[in-house]
This record gives C-alpha cells, sequence and structure tokens, in this order.
C-alpha cells in the first residue's frame, strides 16, 4: 500500500459525526461490534441482490407440470397457496407464459448460461479484486463494488418495463454485475481480518457468516413478495437494498483500526487503549503512514502459502454444491411434488429459505467444533462427506410430505453450506495471516479472493451443468451434486492426515498437549513443514 494512498485514507465522515456529537471517540470493542455489524449487513446485501434470479426462473420459463389445490401449510401466511383456476387446476405457462428469450424450448439452458455468465466474471474478477483490496481502501472499494452492483442488478429488472427480449441485454447486465459483485466477499473478510486476531476466530466468523443465510433469505422474501407486480421489481427492489449498503459503507465502515486511532489487534507492540479525541485524527493519520511500509503479497506468493491451493480446491467443488441449490433449489420445489402436490412459485421462493436457516446453522456449527478440535480441515471434510447422505434422503424421501421435505432439507443445507462457509471465512483469514509471511505482508484479501475465486468458478460450473443435466432428470443433477460432495471430502485428506497426525504427536507425552492447547486454532493444518 503506497504512502500516498495512506495519506488520503481518513475516518469515516458518519464516525465523524458520531465524535462529534458524542465528544468522545469509541472504545475498541465498540468499533468490532460496527465492523462486524456493518460488514454483515453488506454482505447480506450481496447475496439478497443475487437471489431473484432463482426466484424468477419459474416466470422467466414456466413449466407445464400441473398445480393442484393444496391444503395450508403448517407454516401458516409464510407459505403461499396457488390460486386456482381452470376448474381446480392451474397450469404455470397459462398463468405467466413465460418471457422471451427464456421461455423456448431452449428455456432452460438459456437461464443457465445467465448464471455462468454472473458466476464466471465474478470469479475472474475475484482475483483482481482481492489484489486490489489489499492495495486500495477497502471502505472506498467497497462502496463502489456495492453501488455497481445495485445499478446493474437494478439494469436487469429495468428488462421487464422496457420490454427487452434481447438475450444479450441480460447476458451483459449479468457480466457486469458479477465483475462488481466480486469486490464484496475478499473486501469484508479483509476488514475482519483487520480487527479481530486468530482466538476464537472460527466460531465468530462462524456467527458472522450467517449473513450468507440471512442474505439469501431477506434476498428470496423481497423478491418473492413483489413478483405478483412484476419479475422486474424482483430484481429493483433487491438492487436498492445493496445501493443503500453501499452509503452505509461509506459513511460509517471503519475499514482499519488505524484510520480510527487504534493500533492493529495482532500487533504486541501497541496497547489497545481509548483515545482522546483531540488526538484521533493525528494518531489515525500516523498509523495509516505507517501501514503503508506493509506491502500486498503478489497472487504466486499467495499461492505458495501452506493450504491455500488444498481449500481453493475444496471450495471448487463444496461451491459448485451450494451455488446449484442457491440458484435452482426454488426451480426444483416448483417443479416436484411435494405430498402428492404442486407449490406456486413464491411458495417455492418462500420454501427455498429453510435450506438457508440450515446453512447458519451449519455455519455456526462447523465454526465453533473447528475451534474445539483445532482442526479445520477435519470439520471441513467430515461435513462434506455427511452431505451426501443427506442429499441422498433429500432426494429419495423429500416428497412423502411437506414435514418431511422441510426437515430434510434444512438438514442438507447444514451439511452443504458449513464447510462452505469455515473454508471461505476462517480458513481464509487464517492463511492470509500466516506466520509464512512474516507480518511484513498484508494477504487477506489476495488469499481470501484466491480461495473464493477458484470456489467462484465451481459456483459457475454448478447451475451451468444443471441447466443441461435437469433436462435428463433431477437424479441426474442430484448425483453431480453428490459426486462433487465426494471430490471436496477428498482434497482436503492429506491435510487432514496431517491434522490428526498432529493431534497424536501432542498427547504424548501429555504435557507437550497441556502446552499446546493455547494455540492457534489452525496450527496443525497450517504447518509448515519445510
Amino acid at each position: 500500500m503506497s504512502r500516498g494512498l495512506d495519506a488520503t485514507r481518513g475516518t469515516p465522515p458518519g464516525i465523524l459525526l458520531v465524535r462529534r456529537i458524542r465528544g468522545r471517540n469509541w472504545s475498541f470493542k465498540t468499533y468490532r461490534y460496527v465492523v462486524l455489524l456493518i460488514t454483515f449487513i453488506a454482505y447480506a446485501c450481496y447475496h439478497a441482490s443475487r437471489k431473484p434470479s432463482s426466484i424468477v426462473k419459474s416466470v422467466l420459463y414456466p413449466e407445464t407440470a400441473t398445480v393442484h389445490a393444496q391444503r395450508s401449510w403448517p407454516l401458516g401466511e409464510v407459505f403461499v397457496r396457488e390460486e386456482l383456476g381452470n376448474g381446480g387446476n392451474v397450469t404455470g405457462r397459462f398463468k405467466y407464459g413465460g418471457w422471451a428469450p427464456f421461455n423456448g424450448p431452449d428455456g432452460t439452458s438459456k437461464l443457465g448460461e445467465i448464471d455462468v455468465a454472473f458466476l464466471a466474471c465474478y470469479s475472474m474478477g475475484m482475483y483482481v479484486a482481492g489484489h486490489l483490496g489489499d492495495t486500495l481502501d477497502l471502505r472506498l472499494f467497497l462502496t463502489t463494488g456495492m453501488i455497481g452492483s445495485g445499478i446493474f442488478v437494478g439494469l436487469f429488472g429495468m428488462g421487464y418495463f422496457w420490454n427487452v427480449h434481447v438475450f444479450g441485454f441480460y447476458l451483459a447486465m449479468q457480466m457486469v454485475a458479477g465483475l462488481f459483485q466480486a469486490t464484496g466477499w475478499p473486501s469484508v473478510v479483509a476488514v475482519i481480518g483487520n480487527w479481530f486476531g486468530k482466538r476464537k476466530r472460527g466460531l465468530i466468523m462462524g456467527v458472522w457468516n450467517a449473513h450468507t443465510s440471512v442474505g439469501n433469505i431477506s434476498g428470496s422474501l423481497l423478491a418473492a413478495s413483489v413478483l405478483d407486480y412484476g419479475w422486474g421489481w424482483s430484481f429493483i427492489v433487491p438492487g436498492g437494498l445493496i445501493f443503500l449498503g453501499g452509503v452505509l459503507v461509506f459513511l460509517f465502515l471503519p475499514a482499519y483500526p488505524e484510520d480510527v486511532g487504534f493500533p492493529f489487534p495482532d500487533d504486541p507492540s501497541r496497547a489497545i487503549e481509548t483515545v482522546p479525541p483531540s488526538d484521533v485524527e493525528s494518531q489515525s493519520r500516523s498509523s495509516s503512514v505507517g501501514s503503508g511500509t506493509k506491502r500486498s503479497v503478489g497472487l504466486v506468493q499467495a499461492c505458495l502459502i501452506p493450504g491455500v491451493i488444498p481449500f481453493a480446491l475444496c471450495l471448487f467443488f463444496s461451491k459448485l454444491v451450494a451455488y446449484t441449490f442457491l440458484y435452482w433449489l426454488p426451480f426444483y420445489l416448483s417443479q416436484t411434488e411435494i405430498g402428492g402436490e404442486y407449490v406456486s412459485v413464491k411458495s417455492a421462493g418462500n420454501l427455498s429459505t429453510l435450506f438457508d436457516v440450515g446453512g447458519i446453522v451449519g455455519g455456526i456449527l462447523a465454526g465453533y467444533i473447528s475451534d474445539k478440535l483445532n482442526a479445520r480441515a477435519i470439520t471441513a471434510a467430515s461435513f462434506m462427506y455427511a452431505a451426501i447422505p443427506s442429499m441422498l434422503a433429500y432426494r429419495s424421501y423429500g416428497g412423502m410430505s411437506r414435514t418431511v421435505n422441510i426437515v430434510l432439507m434444512m438438514l442438507a443445507g447444514l451439511f452443504v453450506n458449513g464447510p462452505y462457509a469455515l473454508i471461505t471465512t476462517a480458513v481464509s483469514a487464517d492463511l492470509g495471516t500466516h506466520s509464512s509471511l512474516k507480518g511484513d505482508s498484508r494477504a487477506l484479501a489476495t488469499v481470501t479472493a484466491i480461495i473464493d475465486g477458484t470456489g467462484s468458478a465451481g459456483a459457475a460450473l454448478g447451475p451451468l451443468l444443471t441447466g443441461f443435466i435437469s433436462t435428463k432428470g433431477w437424479d441426474m443433477v442430484f448425483l453431480m451434486l453428490m459426486a462433487g460432495a465426494l471430490i471436496a471430502g477428498l482434497l482436503l485428506s492429506r491435510l487432514v492426515v496431517d491434522e490428526i497426525s498432529e493431534k497424536a504427536a501432542k498427547r504424548i507425552p501429555l504435557s507437550d498437549a497441556q502446552q499446546g492447547r493455547g494455540d492457534p486454532a489452525t496450527q496443525p493444518l497450517l504447518i509448515n513443514k519445510k
């Protein structure tokens, strides 16, 4: 990071206003809560803006499956019954008619291409965004990404009001939106890494990573709630939400402790204390310039950090599975009998949120277990293996009844999203502050970008393959997902063996094990055996 850039970096204007009103600075602990809250909201907005395409799939390309009359859902008004017509039956194609160019015989393929266009640009942009995140002011970088994302997500929805039926328009909007969305994850993980040390990082980030599922849930509910007014609103409302989130980030997010007068949390040479308001600006400037001596890390050097490549490849297949559910689960639910009945498009969108409820529990549980065991790889691999029977059970028995479908869907969400959440948060942050960097480099955003960028390539591939494979039946889709989960677990085998060996060595003698309790949670899998 250049000194010139650090000199221009300053305290967020919203915090300056609050400080003037209060007459004193916030404590370091308060700033941590502020950072957690704002980054949580920010990335929830990112994910909320990605959900509309999955909700409107059944409107853009309605299948001819018959939807029968249905009884009230056990969860009341959360699930909306289909309005009946044609003497008690309603056909999706008659109700909606689709939207050209997606309502033709190749409609599912075109929808898959839209998804892969977004995710491919997201994946490629991630590598560039990670390096820029370690070089530029994270607050301004994140603000630009959120506002740009909001604009292009909204423009996709404007195709409805402008009566656009050109496939290239929707493809271009998704591609540009994907590039802007790539700014999000490396930035928020880097900000969290700037404010929190390694202690209990798995649990903290497991709870914090609920923003992914919260964003998916809120995005699904928002998009479904305005669907009756025209599918364009399902994009415009989440687009406006992330735009406002960008304004919030610009005003109130302190991306670096130095910007508000505090040292880096892992810096043992400086005590964390509350700074008098008169000294905040001067200390902030001096701290920022001091941080400029830390250089950003290149992609090759970051790839050489032990553990980066195995976890990146694991995340490729983990996100292939997770993003297939993210983009296709509402469509699958609307075209599959549940207890002998079909659900409406709106109900399918609402019902799919329960997968993310399971994902919230899975992310927290994976973080807690990995902290307790001091073993990130063992935890992630175990969850991926457990995801295989859970997905098989959901496909085989999910249609028996609504209650069974809900329980199995949440269970699948728990095991699918658990390792995905762990790798993209705690593992990425641990590797980005690895001991091999010797404390002289900023690598958080770069390492996060490598891992999540590789994972996002899988996220692009999964929905694309689903668009083609689903024409041969959903059994083939679930077979692909189970194979992906198996490969993801196997890719961590070497790290799992290393962690098991490390734990076995620490138990003999017992005194050594007792001395090792205070080690960072990632010591076994990140150990450098050179």
